[in-house]
Formats: structure tokens, C-alpha cells, sequence
């Protein structure tokens, strides 16, 4: 990572939305265009460092650790949800007074993309929207076990039972052949699942999956009749959203904007920043969107 985690730390501060506290970080000058970054599962905004110098340089940039994840508060038996997702990030950018803002997001992130779009003119207004690798089709994501379980009734068993070592492994998985995770990264990582007993909200989060399947009209529809400009970049080599996600968002979206990474696996923003950067400020430019 371009930053270590202790730096990333460092440079963040903190938000309160409806008593959680919430790591968030911004960078940029505050007179630019806002960009929105969010975040995958089950790690956190830091997943982002490798991009933020080069963003911060030409955009006012936002970040924030979603809540149960990374940083940020991960409340007890708390029913975790995509639509609290969305709204925190809306109280946080109405709070920076923010009125409309452009988005990067990642796996999870994604899915919380969909609903800010599924939102249509809500105030601040969404202007355009680049997804990283994650299952924004149910039918064409394939989660590794780890996923399914932590889904599943036994979900809280697998969590406490989870650790650095497996954890590592599925990382490696997930990861292309040109790139493998670093010790330093997967410390980093494992560090943010655990803070604050991590392990503990990683059931409750992961029940983003089951909300996928029942409200997949609203947010694959969200795709494909949205105004606001769209664009997939997409590793290819992910095995659990890469090609097969990329296949059926060509057949689903209109007017389908894609980039395929060849030979990149599930986080493209770590595995390969500066083609990811290539390709965002390609479709920031192509949009005319800043």
C-alpha cells in the first residue's frame, strides 16, 4: 500500500451519524468536484491508499470506513444494512456540505453505489458512478465458501472462529496472478477486521449477500435506467466477480461502458492503481464530468 496503515490512520478523523462514530478521511481542494470512494467487504477505506495521492491531486476526495467494517463503530447485535450504508454516507456529505459528488466504488461499495443511484434526485445529487470488481448481479457473483458461511446461520461461528491464516488464504485466492497480497497489506487488513471486535459484526454485515438476491430489481434496475453516467472496471482474473459479472453487465446495462484488467484479480485498486487511475480520469474525461 502506498500508505501504511498507521498513516492512513493518522490522516482520517472522526463523524458521528445517529451515535455511531464513523473513521472518515478528506483530502483535495475543497473547491474541486467532489469524488465519493466506498469501500469493499470485509476490509475498509484504506483499500484506497494506493489511489488517494493522485485523486486528492485532481479531486476533493471522501472517504469513510462503512459502519461494522474497518475503523468505524461495529455495534453489538446490530441489524446491518445496505439502505444505513446509503444514508450515512448522505448525512456525511450533506454535513460537509457537500450538493453533488461523483463515486468510486468497490465490491460491497457497490452494492451501496446501487442505492445511492436507486435514490434518483435525492439531494446531494450523484453525478457519476465507476464500479470496481464486486457482485452487482447475484446470478453471476461466486462467493468462496468463507462467504457463504459467514451468510449463512453458522455465520457468527465461522467469524469467531476466523483467523489471520485464513483469512490470508482467501485473500490469496482472490488476488490475480501478477500480484500477490503482501504480509504488510494482509497485517494491515486483518488489523481493521479485528479492531473493535471486528469479528463480531462480520455476520451481520455479510448479510449484504441476502439483500442482493431480494432487492436485486431495485439495484440492477438502478443500472440500467440511470441518467448518470456509468463505468465497470473490472480484473478479470477475480474468481468470485470478474469475468462473469463483466459478461452480464454487457448484457444488462445499456450502452455498457467496461474496462477489463487482464490478469487482475478482486481488488484492482491495490493490485494495479495506475491502470485503475488510467481508466477512472479516461471516463471522468469522456463524460466531461471534472
Amino acid at each position: 500500500m502506498a500508505d501504511s496503515l498507521e498513516l492512513w490512520r493518522r490522516g482520517g478523523a472522526a463523524f458521528t451519524h445517529r451515535g455511531h462514530d464513523l473513521f472518515v478521511r478528506r483530502g483535495g481542494d475543497p473547491r474541486a468536484p467532489v469524488l465519493v470512494l466506498i469501500h469493499g467487504f470485509p476490509t475498509a477505506s484504506w483499500d484506497f491508499a494506493p489511489l488517494w495521492a493522485a485523486l486528492v491531486a485532481r479531486w476533493r476526495v471522501l472517504t469513510l470506513d462503512l459502519l461494522g467494517l474497518g475503523l468505524s463503530a461495529k455495534p453489538p447485535g446490530h441489524r446491518y444494512s445496505i439502505g444505513e450504508q446509503a444514508d450515512l454516507i448522505q448525512g456525511f456529505l450533506r454535513a460537509e456540505g457537500v450538493t453533488e459528488y461523483h463515486v468510486l466504488a468497490h465490491d460491497y461499495g457497490d452494492t451501496v453505489a446501487q442505492e445511492l443511484l436507486a435514490r434518483g434526485g435525492r439531494q446531494p445529487a450523484l453525478r457519476s458512478v465507476c464500479l470496481l470488481n464486486g457482485g452487482i448481479f447475484p446470478e453471476a457473483h461466486r462467493p468462496l465458501l468463507i462467504q457463504r458461511l459467514l451468510s449463512s446461520p453458522l455465520g457468527p461461528l465461522v467469524a469467531r472462529l476466523s483467523t489471520r491464516t485464513t483469512f490470508a488464504a482467501s485473500m490469496h485466492r482472490i488476488f490475480g496472478p501478477g500480484r500477490a497480497p503482501t504480509p504488510a497489506e494482509l497485517d494491515g487488513w486483518w488489523a481493521l477486521i479485528t479492531h473493535g471486535n471486528g469479528r463480531a459484526a462480520l455476520a451481520g454485515v455479510s448479510r449484504y449477500r441476502q439483500e442482493r438476491r431480494r432487492l436485486r430489481t431495485r439495484w440492477v434496475g438502478a443500472l440500467q435506467a440511470t441518467p448518470v453516467p456509468l463505468r465497470l472496471i473490472i480484473g478479470t482474473a477475480d474468481p468470485i466477480a470478474g469475468a462473469s459479472v463483466a459478461s452480464r453487465y454487457r448484457q444488462l446495462v445499456p450502452r455498457a461502458d467496461v474496462i477489463e484488467l487482464d490478469g487482475v484479480g478482486h481488488y484492482p485498486q491495490v493490485e494495479a492503481p495506475e491502470r485503475v487511475l488510467a481508466a477512472y480520469a479516461d471516463f471522468r474525461a469522456g463524460h466531461g464530468v471534472g
